[in-house]
């Protein structure tokens, strides 16, 4: 760098000894914290403020037993609870206006869930999941009825590998197909207001957290809101992160003062640390926010290139093993 006097910016990531190197080989560069390394140590720091509040992960997601088919004098529905189509059906309505209802159009809604919009129509115009249904199976008894508390049991207790509940249930009588048992289970697991088998790991948090909410699926957006609304720290935490994805974004390093006073305001010691190190290269970090400087393509690159390395290396693995 000190052979090219005529060097007027250096992008590099926030290890000190780049700061030195940047400043003994071009004195006068305008030196600029990579948006990149910024937002992975965002990252990296929220990912360890959730693992710190893993219980409230638990709490969110406790396990509890999947009720009963209600009686058709309860519901008045004239298809059982357990119905392969019904319970689909069941699921899908329910997706649907739980978007509708979080404001999202119904193009939007035809993005979220991969459905034809003629399906969404249906679905939305639909003010009781019972008024789709059709068809001659109205109460019909199966293999599976004296299974479905045993069911319920076991995947209260945290078990959701259907294929192993299924072998469970034959070895107590049940004579049906594992397709009965899957397609019982399936709402479980789609429906918004099904019970979670298991918390989400402290990553997949994290990165629902790191996710813009309109890119974000609507299943999982409504888990993140379950988990936000019982931890106001990682609820905090999800305010600070988005806030700095706009900063980041939108080139408001003027803002970056203020976004630092409200984190120390909350009890987060993980993200306390990552400003602890924004503070100390606060110049580059205020220009990286500011500036359009930023080596993120050239990080992608680098990125495409170790990927393709270790496929070579896969690839040299197999074919030797042969």
């Amino acid at each position: 760098m000190a052979e090219r006097p005529g060097i007027e910016v250096v992008c590099r990531d926030r290890a000190p000894f780049f700061a030195e190197g940047a400043g003994i080989g071009a004195p006068t560069a305008v030196q600029v914290a990579d948006r990149f390394h910024l937002w992975r140590n965002l990252g990296e720091a929220a990912e360890r403020c959730v693992s710190r509040h893993r219980s409230c992960l638990r709490a969110s997601f406790a396990e509890s037993a999947p009720a009963p088919a209600p009686a058709l004098v309860e519901s008045g529905s004239p298809w059982p609870t357990g119905h392969r189509f019904a319970d689909r059906t069941r699921a899908k309505h329910a997706a649907v206006h739980a978007l509708l209802a979080a404001g999202h159009s119904r193009r939007s809604v035809q993005r979220e869930l991969g459905m034809t919009y003629r399906t969404v129509q249906r679905l939305a115009d639909a003010a009781r999941p019972e008024d789709l249904f059709q068809g001659q199976w109205q109460n019909r008894q199966t293999k599976l009825d004296d299974f479905k508390p045993y069911l319920h049991e076991r995947w209260a207790q945290g078990c959701t590998n259907a294929w192993t509940l299924w072998e469970e249930i034959k070895t107590h009588g049940y004579t049906g197909g594992y397709g009965a048992v899957r397609a019982y289970l399936q709402p479980f697991r789609t429906s918004p207001t099904a019970p979670a088998a298991r918390p989400p790991s402290p990553r997949t948090v994290t990165g629902w957290i790191l996710t813009h909410p309109d890119t974000l699926p609507g299943s999982e957006r409504l888990k993140l809101e379950s988990v936000l609304a019982g931890c106001p720290e990682l609820d905090a935490l999800a305010r600070h992160v988005r806030a700095f994805g706009k900063m980041l974004t939108q080139l408001q390093g003027d803002q970056l003062p203020r976004w630092i006073k409200a984190v120390r305001a909350d009890d987060l010691p993980s993200l306390h640390t990552f400003v602890n190190g924004l503070e100390r290269d606060l110049a580059a970090v205020t220009a990286g926010l500011t500036l359009p400087w930023s080596s993120g393509i050239v990080e992608g690159h680098v990125n495409r290139i170790i990927l393709w390395n270790q496929r070579c290396q896969a690839v040299c693995l197999c074919i030797t093993s042969r």
